[in-house]
């Protein structure tokens, strides 16, 4: 006597699917949280510093939608409501009418490790 076996499936794969979309973000997150760190170092050691305060006051934040997740930095020292790595980059008044020029450290600190995104992202883009 042969023995058939029946199999029944109801349903859909929306659990499935939900936890696959969920486990591609955070692989996403976690390069965004990479690079993150990696920005926050090399600003830090970019800064000018005098006390230090500006130079260990930079955090970034990573924000998602729906349609992008992004990638900022930003710093904390802020004094009387100025933001102190601001007026190094791009210069500031003085209170006896002087101006003291600014130094361009965020860029070219923070250049290469977008050049590096890119690549690893178009990289990965473009594999098989």
């Amino acid at each position: 006597m042969s023995r058939m076996i029946t199999l029944k499936q109801t349903g859909d794969f929306k659990k499935l699917t939900g936890f696959l979309e969920k486990a591609r973000e955070k692989i996403h997150l976690g390069v965004l949280d990479k690079y993150g760190r990696m920005g926050v170092k090399a600003l830090s050691a970019a800064t000018p510093v005098d006390t230090g305060l500006t130079a260990s006051s930079w955090y970034y934040e990573i924000t998602q939608t729906e349609e992008r997740a992004t990638l900022s930095f930003w710093n904390s020292n802020v004094q009387n409501g100025v933001p102190i790595a601001i007026i190094l980059q791009y210069g500031h008044a003085t209170r006896n009418g002087g101006w003291v020029e600014g130094r361009d450290y965020i860029n070219p600190a923070i250049r290469p490790i977008f050049d590096q995104m890119a690549k690893d992202v178009w990289k990965e883009a473009t594999s098989s």
